[in-house]
């Protein structure tokens, strides 16, 4: 039950499935900071499993020699365990395979890393130790022991990348970049081989059975509700019509009255007409 409660827990951090049989969930993946494969002696690096700990079960392994040790034990001593975290200050010697594992045997996939003396080899390639998604765009650098990059060419599994340059862009990475990957110069020698892993991305789970609604379409939103009038809206609905209504009240008696002492006028002129047309008459 334990386990699979740790399983929920880290699904979102797994990279693959173990391919050995079936498992609860995928496996935790194995953090590393850097995200390099290859290190110059001298240089720290800190490993840790996503919600690793003596309570979750899961621990840091390596693997040299033919022998296995784990992070924190007095046995090993390889590093120091500072919470959940395993801090390395590397040596030529801690070249190997490192992962995560459970003590029922569930593990991460296997990250190798290369620690190089600078008197050995005077580059390293910065490449990524972690699974690389699809689509996704890194670089690769030739890093000198002095901590500048230099131009130098590149390979992959034996061929050429490109022409002399200071780094190496891959865009879109896909399934076919995967490879054995290094870089030379034509002065101070080639760096270690790393090999690049490039992963699918999960697919995408929905929480919810049926769509989300078309913004697009009027018919699928309904229309904001409309607010409650209040006094003083309508007070000032009331200030704002009123004059208005006074005014036309004012102008329409004003038009009313004029009429009305026209009319008289108007009569006793129609009369006078009538009066001259009769005097003509009788002459």
């Amino acid at each position: 039950m334990k386990l699979r409660l740790v399983c929920l827990l880290l699904a979102s951090a797994c990279v693959q499935t173990k391919p050995s049989g079936p498992l609860c969930c995928p496996p935790v993946s194995l953090n590393i900071s850097p995200n390099l494969q290859q290190f110059f002696s001298g240089q720290s690096v800190s490993l840790s499993c996503p919600g690793a700990g003596q309570e979750s079960g899961w621990t840091i392994r390596r693997s040299r020699g033919g022998q296995t040790e784990e992070c924190g034990t007095a046995a090993s001593c390889f590093c120091v365990f500072r919470e959940s975290t395993c801090v390395l200050d590397l040596l030529a010697s801690y070249t190997g395979l490192y992962w995560c594992q459970t003590g029922s045997g569930q593990s991460s996939e296997q990250v190798n890393l290369t620690v190089t003396r600078p008197e050995d080899s005077a580059f390293v390639l910065e490449i990524p130790a972690l699974p690389v998604l699809t689509g996704s765009d890194i670089t690769l650098q030739c890093r000198h022991r002095d901590g500048s990059a230099y131009s130098a060419y590149f390979f992959k599994d034996g061929d050429m990348v490109g022409g002399s340059a200071a780094s190496q862009n891959l865009q879109e990475v896909q399934r076919s970049d995967e490879g054995l990957y290094w870089c030379s110069t034509d002065k101070s020698g080639s760096s270690p081989q790393s090999f690049l892993r490039v992963r699918d991305p999960p697919p995408h789970t929905s929480t919810s059975s049926s769509p989300p609604p078309d913004r697009t379409d009027p018919l699928s939103t309904s229309p904001p509700p409309l607010p409650h009038p209040t006094a003083f809206h309508l007070l000032r609905h009331l200030l704002v019509v009123c004059p208005y209504c006074v005014c036309t009240f004012v102008l329409v008696s004003i038009c009313c009255s004029r009429t009305s002492g026209k009319q008289p006028a108007d009569s006793t002129a129609t009369s006078e007409e009538r009066d001259d047309v009769t005097t003509e008459h009788d002459f």
